[in-house]
Parts: structure tokens; sequence; C-alpha cells
């Protein structure tokens, strides 16, 4: 099983790349913890996807640490990574966005995969369903979602963004993106359209399992997507609308997975000393090895 962890962000509200800053006891980076649960679950192979210039940082950071049989590719997200045929002559400073990202992995990737982001922290529980789902569904039309509740993902520090979704049973039906959340008299209020929420709702914290299919649609979209130069110059691709539009055209199932509920991620800078504290908290306790790796 492959698990794809996306670190090509820039970091701008913490004021450097927090994909690699050292959080853990012994300086390990966020996602190590990820990936230590990740291959105690069964996965055995993990791509990092990063921007070009953090290619052999992340390579000789992590290649020695993780275990000789686990296959790793770190693989650059580039602006010029575009479907044949197509072209992009504007300027473009950020990468194309999430569904870019996974895109990416598109000829290393042929099973399914779980995604999600190299600077949140998922707990042990969401490994452990997540592997157990995909080992379920094997290269069938199912997806999942590992879900969080909205009241235990919100920043002291700051709004975020978080997908909103809306569940039947375990059956995702909609997620809907919301891009300024913050705590308000016991409540969870969007910033940009005034909508409230109690809090307890199920939210995507971008922890997906996807089958190969999803590559395609990507693609597709993509391709539409560069056709508008609006969108090519300022917007992005999310995973979340992928997975939403294949959904509604029946073409997928996606099941939310319940995570354990153990979250926390580094928005801010000011979120930087309880992250520490908390990986410190739980290699206390035993949940982890110090150092990490042997």
């Amino acid at each position: 099983m492959t698990l794809l962890l996306m670190a090509a962000g820039s970091g701008s509200r913490y004021g450097k790349l927090k994909q690699f800053d050292d959080l853990g006891p012994k300086g390990e980076f966020l996602m190590e913890f990820g990936i230590y649960d990740a291959l105690k679950n069964g996965f055995d192979h993990i791509v990092l996807i990063t921007k070009k210039e953090n290619v052999s940082l992340a390579e000789d950071h992590l290649r020695p640490r993780i275990p000789a049989n686990i296959k790793l590719d770190v693989l650059a997200q580039e602006i010029t990574d575009l479907p044949e045929g197509c072209s992009f002559s504007g300027e473009r400073k950020k990468p194309w966005g999430t569904a870019h990202a996974v895109w990416t992995a598109r000829n290393v990737i042929n099973g399914p995969f779980a995604v999600l982001n190299a600077d949140d922290f998922y707990g042990q529980s969401a490994y452990a369903n997540a592997a157990d789902f995909a080992r379920e569904h094997n290269n069938d039309d199912t997806f999942a979602l590992v879900g969080y509740t909205l009241k235990n993902t919100l920043s002291e520090h700051g709004s975020v963004s978080r997908g909103v979704c809306q569940v039947d049973g375990d059956d995702l039906v909609s997620v809907d993106e919301r891009l300024k959340l913050e705590p308000k008299d016991g409540k969870v209020l969007d910033l940009d359209s005034g909508n409230e929420y109690t809090g307890e709702e199920q939210v995507s914290m971008n922890f997906w399992v996807c089958q190969p299919s999803i590559f395609d649609k990507i693609e597709s979209e993509f391709r539409k997507f560069l056709a508008d130069d609006n969108l090519a110059v300022t917007s992005e691709l999310y995973i979340p609308k992928m997975v939403q539009e294949m959904l509604q055209a029946k073409e997928i199932k996606v099941k939310v997975v319940p995570s354990g509920g153990d979250w926390f991620g580094v928005t801010y800078a000011s979120d930087r000393e309880k992250a520490v504290a908390d990986l410190q908290g739980k290699t206390d306790a035993g949940k982890y090895p110090s150092p990490l790796w042997p």
C-alpha cells in the first residue's frame, strides 16, 4: 500500500517550511510520525510530493531513517508538469493545488493509496483504519475520507480552512470548502459566508484513500482548467472537488472512516510550541520510540 504525503506548500502563515521543521524530540519532521504509523499498519511505499528545490533535502533526510525495504519516491510538483498537448504561458508562482500534487504521482502508483498533508498529525487510529479500508477495497470504485470533528481541528491563533462534510450514515454526500473558520461563543463561524456550525460536523482534513482512477479525473479537469485563462493564473485544483465531482457523477462511492480524533496541525508559527509539546508527550507516554528510527 502507498502513502502519499503532500509537502509542496510554502508555509506563508507559518513563516518557514513547516513540513521540514524539526518538531520531534530528536529533531524529527512531523511527517515522520505519520510515516512511522503508516509502516506499522502495512504501508510499504512512501511518496512525498514537494517543491523541486526541496527534493534532495527530503531524500537525504528520510532515506537513511526509514527501513531499507520501504520504497521511497520523492517527486517535485512543478508548474511545467502539464497534460500532453497542453501549455501555459502565463505567470504563476503557486503550485497548481493539491489535486495536481496527487497527479504528480501518477507514474509511481498503481493501486489504492492514502493521501494526506505532511504538516498535519492525524493519529495512529487514522492510519490503522485507512489501511484496513485500502485492503478491503483493492482497485474497486470505493474511496474513503478519514473524518474528523470540526471543533477538534481549530486553531487558537487564527482562522483555518476545512471541508465541512454532509454525511448520510457512513456515506459521504458532499464536501463544502470553508476557508475562514474560527471558534466563536461555543460555535464555529465562517467569516466569509457568516454561516454558523455547531462544531460537531464531520470535516475533511485532506486524509483520503483513493483509487488510481482519480488520476484520469484530475487530468481531465486539469485540461479544462488550463483552457480558462482566469482560472489558470490564480486558482488551484483541489482533491475534494475531484472526489465530489466523481461522487456526483456516480463514478465512485465514498465512505467516511473514523479517525479516532487525535489530530493537530501547524498552520501558524504560534502553533509550533503546542506541536512540539504534543509530540514529546506522546513519546514520553510510549506511543513512539525515541529516537523514532533505530
